[in-house]
């Protein structure tokens, strides 16, 4: 059988405003008047915020006795605001690692490393210079073995000939009359007439070892457009309108 309702001193605060501590969290303004009570809760109700809330008494602490500037009821645990009750709020502490105790250098740790042997090292730099050695032989007798084969399959000695690298000093606005100022007279020309629309002519120099190619629908109008060597090879072509290079209309035109 239960006892008689334990009386509780906020209870004796009428109308009279009061506040808790700690303040009830996700309530904004903490002022609070007494509605009514039973043996074990009492009703407040926020002076300022629409909120009702039934207080537990097992939650209720001490009362102050100076009500300046307001009276104070205490709590013994933090409450919560939620969903129009209140919760105890548990505040778990979460305990921190110690600091990683260092581990501890040894004197033979804490040594630098013992210098390598005079002898040791002359040792290495021998054996590196004997393999630089060795691979430059074996790549110089490559050199020659790629050589010999070629001869043999030439049948004769090896001729390295001269291919033109320079700018020759033409572009293709240069024509006829402009290339025999610039190279002189050619030794020869030929003019080769096709069924298309261009034609192609063609001034032959022996000292320089090229052969200077102009286009054109007809021979006086003919414009450079590249240089070719004995073996008609292309050695210098130029930029034609429309942003087209003349090398593969040079590599396309057969030998006069």
């Amino acid at each position: 059988m239960s006892g008689p309702p334990i009386p509780v001193p906020v209870e004796t605060l009428s109308e009279r405003p009061f506040s808790f501590y700690p303040p009830i969290l996700n309530v904004e303004h903490n002022e609070w008047s007494f509605r009514q009570a039973n043996w074990a809760e009492i009703l407040v109700e926020n002076t300022r915020e629409p909120i009702t809330v039934w207080v537990p008494r097992r939650f209720l602490g001490e009362v102050s006795s100076v009500d300046l500037p307001v009276m104070i009821v205490g709590l013994v645990k933090e409450l919560e605001y939620r969903a129009g009750v209140l919760i105890p709020i548990d505040r778990r502490v979460v305990e921190m690692p110690g600091p990683a105790i260092a581990k501890r250098r040894t004197a033979a740790e804490d040594e630098p490393p013992a210098p390598i042997a005079g002898p040791r090292m002359e040792r290495s730099e021998s054996r590196i210079g004997r393999l630089i050695a060795l691979v430059l032989a074996i790549s110089i007798a490559v050199c020659i073995f790629v050589i010999a084969v070629f001869q043999g399959h030439q049948g004769g000695r090896v001729e390295f000939k001269s291919v033109v690298q320079s700018d020759l000093g033409l572009t293709a606005r240069d024509d006829y009359y402009s290339v025999i100022q610039k190279l002189g007279q050619p030794a020869e020309e030929h003019w080769r007439e096709n069924s298309g629309e261009l034609q192609y002519r063609e001034l032959s120099y022996p000292a320089q070892k090229i052969h200077i190619i102009l286009m054109g629908p007809e021979r006086e109008t003919a414009r450079y457009i590249g240089a070719m060597d004995e073996s008609w090879k292309v050695v210098h072509s130029v930029e034609l309108p429309g942003g087209r290079n003349s090398a593969s209309i040079l590599k396309s035109l057969p030998r006069f």
